[in-house]
This record gives C-alpha cells, sequence and structure tokens, in this order.
C-alpha cells in the first residue's frame, strides 16, 4: 500500500487492450508530482494484462475475478489511502494537464465528493455527462424517445443535463464515470461502492449516497478528458443497464416505484421491438422478454 499519495489513479480492465495504452500514457504523462497508478483486470482474455505488465512496470496491476466494475473499483481503492481517487474508464485518456487542474479544483471546494470533467469524444464533440437521478418520468422520456423532441429542455431531458452546455461549473445530481475524482474523506463517511450493481448505475447510486450525506458533486470544464464509450462491451449488456435501473430504484424509491419502472421499461422496448429490425430490434425485444419474464426481485436475483 502506498500512504501519503495526494491523488490514485483506478482503472479497472475488461478486454480493454484496443485502448488501455493511450489511457495509462495519458496518466503517466501527467506531471502530478504525488501520484499512483492502479490497473484492476477483471479477467481479460485479450493480452491486456500481458501489455500493461510488459509496458508498464511501475504500475501497480491486479488480478482479480469479474466481479463487475464497481467491485473493481473498490478493489483499487482499497490499495491506496491517497487523499483523492480518479476513477478513469480504459477507453478513457486524460488531455493536457488535467490531473493537475482536476486535484486543485477538488482542494478548492472542500465539500465536493465527486467532481467530473469535461469528456470529449474522440472526434473532439462534447460527450454529455452531467446527468440527472432516474424518476419515472425520465425514464419516460429516455425510453419513449421524448428527449429527441426538445434535447436541450430540462423537461424532456433533464436524464442527459438538458439546457446546459458543459461550459460553466455546475451542482449536478451524478455525472458518467467514465473519468471522475472522488474525496477520500467522502468515502469514508459514505462507504465503498455498492457491489450489487455489476455495470451500470454504479456512480449514479454513490453519488445519490454523497448527496444524502450532505456532499457536492460537481461538473468541471477546466479539465477535459477524452472517452470513446461502450468500448469494453460493445452494448452486449444492454440487460444489464435496465437491471441498474431497477436495482436503483428498488434500493432509493421503494418495491412500487421499482414495479412500475420495470412496467414502463417493458411497455417503451416491446414499443421500440416493433419499431427497429436486425440486431438492434433483436435486442429490444429480448430485454422485453427479460422484463416480463419475472417482478423486479426476481429479475434482480436472476
Amino acid at each position: 500500500m502506498v500512504h501519503n499519495d495526494v491523488v490514485s489513479v483506478t482503472i479497472v480492465t475488461y478486454n480493454s487492450g484496443r485502448f488501455i495504452k493511450r489511457c495509462l500514457e495519458s496518466v503517466l504523462a501527467q506531471r502530478y508530482p504525488h501520484k499512483e497508478v492502479v490497473v484492476v483486470d477483471n479477467g481479460s482474455s485479450d493480452g491486456t494484462v500481458e501489455l500493461v505488465r510488459s509496458n508498464f512496470p511501475d504500475v501497480t496491476l491486479i488480478e482479480a475475478e469479474n466481479d463487475g466494475l464497481a467491485a473493481g473499483w473498490n478493489r483499487g481503492i482499497s490499495e491506496s489511502d491517497s487523499r483523492y481517487v480518479l476513477l478513469l474508464n480504459a477507453d478513457a485518456w486524460l488531455v493536457g494537464d488535467a490531473l493537475d487542474r482536476i486535484v486543485a479544483f477538488a482542494d478548492a471546494n472542500p465539500r465536493a465528493a465527486v467532481i467530473g470533467p469535461r469528456l470529449l469524444n474522440p472526434d473532439g464533440s462534447l460527450q454529455r455527462s452531467v446527468r440527472g437521478f432516474p424518476t419515472l418520468w425520465r425514464l419516460a422520456t429516455e425510453y419513449f424517445f421524448l428527449r429527441k423532441v426538445a434535447p436541450r429542455s430540462k423537461l424532456f431531458n433533464a436524464f442527459y443535463g438538458g439546457a446546459f452546455e458543459h461550459d460553466a461549473v455546475y451542482e449536478a445530481d451524478f455525472v458518467m464515470g467514465a473519468c471522475m475524482l472522488v474525496r477520500r474523506q467522502a468515502i469514508a463517511e459514505v462507504g465503498p461502492l455498492d457491489e450489487d450493481f455489476f455495470l451500470f448505475s454504479e456512480e449514479t447510486d454513490w453519488c445519490y449516497r454523497f448527496h444524502a450525506a450532505g456532499w457536492k458533486v460537481l461538473f468541471y470544464p477546466g479539465a477535459e478528458c477524452v472517452h470513446v464509450g461502450g468500448a469494453a462491451h460493445g452494448g452486449r449488456l444492454y440487460k444489464e443497464n435496465l437491471r441498474g435501473h431497477l436495482r436503483f430504484f428498488a434500493k432509493h424509491r421503494g418495491h412500487e416505484q421499482a414495479e412500475r419502472a420495470r412496467r414502463l421499461l417493458l411497455v417503451s422496448l416491446r414499443v421500440r421491438g416493433r419499431l427497429f429490425r436486425g440486431d438492434r430490434g433483436r435486442t429490444y425485444r429480448d430485454a422485453a422478454s427479460w422484463l416480463a419474464s419475472g417482478d423486479v426481485p426476481e429479475l434482480l436475483g436472476s
């Protein structure tokens, strides 16, 4: 365990060989003097482990069972006692002196538990990363395509930070977990990530708990990070996204609201399954069949 480092960078990998080299190069290029880097590999089979071991000997590499992203993050966080932890996706890389900037911003905002930088797509365009906590209405605007009607509207697109241009500091419900700086003091108070969330909504749940404990979640555009998006799973884990929604509702909104969310998602995906053909339509139909196969406790336990 490394003691007294200001920041520890934790990266969870799963078959991330296409991206991990650029990710780690961007981290190690940061001139920030007090940092360590931890890579937790969740059972990759594409040579990721060998690539990291041979090219980055100073990185702490942990090989673990694939118990999900939250479990991987927790394992990496436990390897240090740094003042801050930067959680970074394997398909993301820091721009310029992003680490120095985001740590300085955190130092100036001592009640911020989580700080998210400005995310960019690989082509340099904005990747909207400010999020609103799920509600039944917000699920409806997303899954019935209502947000397409007015994407810049808070009413129709609060789920994805509608009406916010990502050009100023903003107090958010939560920020996208592709890159976020987390304060160790807040983790000690609120606890680690909930490992019942396998791959989606883990940061949503964590930020909800930080808010409940009186901490802030801030978006900071002065630091930037490029994020490919969906690189590790390629959209193949669509049901896990739905399961994340249901788990969040069951945990924070109660059983009745969770069941309403299940039925709303079921209807929307049946509609989508009829509207779309090919693999996309098949994905929606398969997800609808899964949602129809049991109530929320059964689906969360499956």
